[in-house]
């Protein structure tokens, strides 16, 4: 998503200038793809050299999309060399990384900007205008619940994201975004958190428990795999075949592994009750293992109730069970099957009425990853401050650390025993 943006629609204003990872063969693939658009190479550095690279490149903004484990390590050593900063989300896994980000910030006097697209999104830009403007007054409570459907829920537990050392769990790698949303929805800051969470359906106990275990470690190779609706045949994927399969021998990753293998450490069905400074509330749910993916969101205010639902598919076909989602890169477009939107609101004593969102499309996390990289790259006007800083992505870290805390305790968590952020 990036690498396009930066080379087919902001090249007047910026210009991608090197690739940095610890695979060579994966850069090799980006590497083609850019001249498959059109754009030149860029040279290469393994990570190992990405001191020298920002050094040799003339670097101004570092992107960081490795894995979130090891985004401090990036954030900081740019920060170090007087860069400014983009880091996917979430910032980062834990308290001391988190921490040692904002100390870099503070010394530097830097910038760290996190990709929270889902501010982006028309829809959710919207949400913010009815909640500031007293639509339904003061807000009361919210209730989010969040579906990921059975391929793209799975899509987790086949990569380094089923490990928490790795991605800190859904709380933390997946419900950053929405911990996010609501604190700039509300324009506040969480206090307190109370959760539950569990691996419910996926891993290997869980497989035997609900007859869908199958016995094998990775896919590609393993006649098991051949009628599994939860494998990912990597093979069949041009483009994952060229990131993962043929970089294998590199380091070892496997992108494929059955989601009902040993080894899972993430929750995949989780409850999080949230207090925040202005007293609202916030019931949360993520589910990773729907028969559809969307989501819905309620607010509860002094003068009436806000909705929102989306249904981004209403079911998984089996011919794309096993697929990525939208049968594409992560996240890039929407899936094939039907899906619906609707904003309501509804105010005391008169009917509800629904609010017409231009701009909004299914492809692209609702038109959201377009409006941001015009942001980032572009230099486009943010009128609404959807711009997220390192506080903005410290605050949705500690929502969802704090939840991983109390599933570990059963107790509620003030996240500032955490850390504080002011």
């Amino acid at each position: 998503m990036f690498v396009r943006a930066l080379v087919l629609d902001h090249g007047a204003t910026a210009e991608l200038v090197a690739l940095a990872d610890v695979n060579q063969t994966r850069m090799d693939a980006h590497n083609a793809w850019l001249r498959e658009l059109g754009a030149a190479a860029v040279p290469t550095y393994r990570a190992a050299d990405f001191g020298a690279m920002l050094d040799k490149e003339r670097v101004d903004t570092v992107l960081v999309t490795s894995v979130d484990s090891t985004h401090d390590d990036y954030i900081v050593a740019a920060l170090r060399a007087g860069c400014r900063v983009i880091t996917e989300k979430p910032m980062t896994v834990d308290v001391p990384r988190c921490q040692r980000i904002l100390d870099a910030v503070e010394a530097t006097g830097g910038s760290v900007a996190v990709a929270f697209n889902y501010r982006y999104n028309p829809l959710h830009e919207k949400v913010r205008e009815l909640i500031a403007t007293g639509e339904i007054g003061e807000i009361g409570s919210v209730h989010f619940e969040w579906l990921l459907d059975v391929r793209h829920g799975a899509d987790y537990f086949r990569r380094w994201h089923r490990d928490k050392v790795n991605s800190g769990g859904l709380m933390v790698h997946k419900a950053s975004h929405h911990f996010d949303l609501v604190n700039w929805w509300l324009d506040a800051v969480p206090v307190e958190v109370y959760a539950a969470g569990r691996l419910f359906f996926y891993g290997s106990d869980a497989g035997r428990r609900h007859g869908y275990a199958r016995d094998y470690d990775r896919v590609h190779g393993s006649p098991a795999a051949t009628d599994d609706p939860f494998a990912m045949h990597l093979a069949q994927h041009p483009r994952l075949q060229a990131l993962y399969l043929d970089a294998e021998a590199e380091d070892g990753y496997h992108r494929d592994r059955n989601v009902f293998a040993p080894g899972v450490t993430i929750e995949d069905d989780m409850s999080v009750l949230t207090r925040y400074s202005t007293g609202a509330t916030l019931t949360y749910h993520l589910t990773a293992y729907a028969p559809w993916e969307g989501y819905r969101v309620m607010f509860n205010g002094s003068r009436g109730r806000l909705e929102l639902e989306v249904v981004e598919s209403d079911h998984v076909s089996p011919r794309s069970a096993g697929a990525l989602k939208g049968a594409a890169l992560h996240g890039t477009e929407a899936a094939a099957e039907s899906g619906s939107v609707s904003l309501t609101v509804r105010p005391f004593w008169t009917k509800p009425r629904e609010v017409p969102v231009p701009g909004y499309r299914r492809e692209g996390h609702g038109g959201a990853d377009a409006r941001m990289t015009a942001v980032l790259f572009g230099g486009a006007a943010d009128p609404m401050t959807r711009g997220a800083t390192a506080r903005d992505g410290a605050l949705a870290l500690l929502t969802g650390l704090a939840a991983n805390r109390s599933f570990e305790t059963g107790q509620p968590v003030r996240v500032a025993d955490l850390l504080s952020v002011t």
